[in-house]
C-alpha cells in the first residue's frame, strides 16, 4: 500500500470552527497531520492539534478515515 497518498476527516471539535470538518492529507509517513492551520476571515489562521478521537471506516487500509483536531491559538497576519 502507498502510505503518501490518500486523505482523511479532520473533525474540528471546539474553538471558532467547531462542527466543522477539513478534508486533509496524510504525512507521507502514513499519520494524520498534527496540526493543521486554516484560514479565516481577516488574515486570520486558526491553529488546530490532533486529538486522542480517531475513526476507522476504510475497509483495508489500517489509516483512520476521521481524526478529532483541537483549536489551539488564533494568529493574526
Amino acid at each position: 500500500m502507498d502510505t503518501s497518498s490518500g486523505t482523511y476527516t479532520a473533525k474540528l471539535i471546539d474553538g471558532p470552527l467547531e462542527g466543522k470538518t477539513v478534508s486533509t492529507g496524510f504525512l507521507d509517513t502514513g499519520d494524520p497531520q498534527p496540526r493543521l492551520e486554516l484560514s479565516g476571515d481577516g488574515g486570520k489562521r486558526y491553529v488546530y492539534s490532533r486529538g486522542a478521537g480517531l475513526e476507522f471506516d476504510t475497509p483495508g487500509d489500517d489509516r483512520p478515515s476521521a481524526v478529532e483536531y483541537r483549536f489551539i491559538e488564533t494568529v493574526f497576519d
